[in-house]
């Protein structure tokens, strides 16, 4: 099979009209006289609905695709010959972390190198509403990086992000434990009637400025002293503006399969559909139960309860390495949980508390098989940087001289707390049997950031590079876990349609523009463990609302992409 390697250029303007002609079995569109601003030709079309590819041309006009079919009469500024590519909507990201990073670094390399051209970020915490109580904590990430807030509300921010430009779209749940903070602080106490209602009412306004839902991450502090009413509560709220209730749940451990009735029972009673995010089984004493996750699921949804999941394609987590401590230490916040690493009868308390599986809080260290199956992939102090970044706690640990818990408690205070970490938590056998469920999409769980610049880190989680692309390569096409057509819905149409994003997900006339333009054969990711920041192969071409932000390796420094705002949002279309 002879391999084209796809090429741009440029075809010489016309005025002649062209009509595309029927495809057995495809929509046709009329073409609109003149040229068009793009000509994708030759290519293999997968639209996104799940069904097989067909050959045919697509072009675009402005930021909406303006005809779909045999275009071969047409003109258009530009040309790209995609013969012996896939033609594909642009993917959506689940879940990314990049509503911050969107304005320290904008080029989102690492997203547009994996075709993504959307993504849903707000896991827990979000970007608002903010106010005093919730910048305090946010106050060293925003001077290591003289970034300032000036928003209180997430219509604020849209419009700041809109002034200073996106190269991709970002659409965004209002976070449960965002808005505890705002109104009660980091307390492990539940918030009054009239706190409750501030928390409602914060909620309701964040839905009509464009929140896609709430959400919740339900083992990090202040999120985890969340009680189940509490949630409801919220999520009743989301539910009266067309919201979703998206949750990293209280366990992926030992209690999982109670924290995955929690989130059944919280879409059940305030009436939305849920979304769990990055769907794992972590620890190996329970490798193996995915099969029994999933039958949970589909039982769910065979009652009615609009439930699905998104994963990513590896078998290690990432989070903050403080994340790792049980939650009662961060009550109060970081000042108090590095205020109580000091005091050894405490630390002798956590060491007892690690050591074991916990029904009421999920363990990483323990569930990582201890201090060699967890790695310090971000560290902010520059001398411990450049001594321990990248090696694993039982190595950073031996390096010292010292017990591996003591070591850990001692980095995170060097480091102040802010330290990233990478948990190998998970089982090769339980990814692939949620990968291929036909409810499951992809989300990185990671923020954009470029190979150099301020949001660069060396040791980083390769999903963060790799996903998209180790999931066409290595699970579909080596693997064979889904059939390609297949794969695409769950990367594009399907997070659309979970999401209500109106005109994206799938390739037709009037359709916007994302367009993700990839060699099927050839896609792969590089990105590993020791070399997490190398770009996939295989992304020829990615357009975001029609223009054309990333061709062959090289960024195009286009910023076209836009805020996704939810269903409720009150100010126009």
């Amino acid at each position: 099979m002879r391999t084209v390697r796809a090429r741009v250029t440029c075809a010489a303007a016309g005025l002649a009209m062209a009509t595309a002609l029927v495809l057995t079995g495809h929509v046709h569109a009329q073409a609109p006289a003149g040229e068009y601003d793009v000509l994708i030709r030759g290519g293999h079309i997968v639209d996104g609905t799940g069904n097989p590819w067909y050959a045919g041309d697509l072009a675009i006009t402005g930021d909406r695709i303006a005809a779909i079919g045999n275009l071969s009469g047409a003109h258009a500024r530009r040309v790209i010959d995609a013969s012996g590519l896939t033609v594909s909507p642009g993917f959506i990201d689940m879940l990314g972390q990049s509503e911050f990073p969107l304005l320290i670094d904008r080029r989102s390399l690492s997203k547009l190198s994996q075709g993504i051209t959307s993504e849903i970020t707000g896991e827990g915490q979000s970007i608002a509403p903010q106010n005093a109580v919730t910048l305090a904590a946010l106050k060293p990430m925003l001077d290591h990086y003289h970034l300032v807030v000036d928003w209180t509300t997430l219509d604020g921010y849209f419009r700041r992000l809109e002034h200073s430009g996106t190269p991709i779209n970002i659409g965004t749940y209002v976070g449960a434990a965002q808005v505890r903070e705002a109104v009660i602080g980091e307390a492990d106490r539940p918030p009054t009637p009239a706190e409750l209602g501030r928390m409602e009412a914060l909620v309701a306004q964040a839905m009509k400025e464009g929140a896609l839902g709430v959400s919740t991450a339900l083992i990090y502090p202040p999120g985890h002293y969340a009680k189940t009413d509490e949630l409801i509560a919220l999520a009743k709220v989301a539910a009266q503006y067309g919201g979703l209730y998206a949750s990293h749940m209280r366990s992926e451990g030992q209690t999982e399969t109670a924290a995955l009735d929690e989130a059944i029972r919280i879409g059940r009673e305030a009436k939305l559909p849920v979304e769990i995010f990055h769907l794992k089984v972590s620890g190996k004493t329970r490798w193996g139960s995915m099969p029994q996750l999933v039958a949970r699921i589909q039982a769910a949804r065979d009652s009615g309860i609009d439930i699905a999941a998104d994963m990513y394609p590896y078998l290690a987590g990432a989070t903050a390495l403080a994340s790792c401590l049980p939650p009662w230490v961060a009550d109060g916040g970081m000042p108090k949980l590095l205020q109580r690493l000091h005091d050894p009868a405490v630390r002798a308390r956590i060491k007892r508390e690690m050591a074991a599986d916990h029904p009421d809080w999920e363990n990483l260290y323990f569930d990582s098989g201890g201090a060699s199956g967890v790695l310090l992939a971000s560290v902010d102090d520059p001398a411990l940087k450049q001594k321990y970044e990248g090696k694993t706690v039982a190595e950073m640990a031996a390096a010292k001289g010292k017990d591996p818990l003591d070591a850990l408690f001692d980095f995170v205070i060097g480091d102040q707390g802010r330290t990233g970490a990478l948990y190998f938590l998970a089982n090769e056998r339980d990814l692939e049997y949620g990968l291929k469920q036909e409810w499951t999409s992809i989300g990185l769980d990671a923020s954009e950031t470029s190979p150099d610049g301020p949001l660069h880190e060396a040791h980083d989680h390769p999903r963060a590079w790799g996903s998209m692309a180790r999931f066409l390569g290595h699970y579909v096409r080596d693997r064979h876990l889904v059939p390609l057509a297949d794969a695409i819905r769950k990367i594009t149409s399907l997070p659309a349609q979970r999401e209500h994003l109106a005109d994206r997900g799938l390739l037709k006339p009037g359709s916007f523009a994302d367009i993700t333009i990839f060699n099927p054969a050839t896609v792969k990711d590089v990105a590993t463990y020791q070399q997490p920041d190398q770009l996939s192969t295989g992304i020829e071409y990615v357009f975001v609302n029609g223009q054309l932000s990333f061709a062959h390796g090289q960024l195009t420094g286009a910023a076209a992409g836009r805020p996704l705002r939810g269903r409720g949002w009150t100010g126009g279309r």
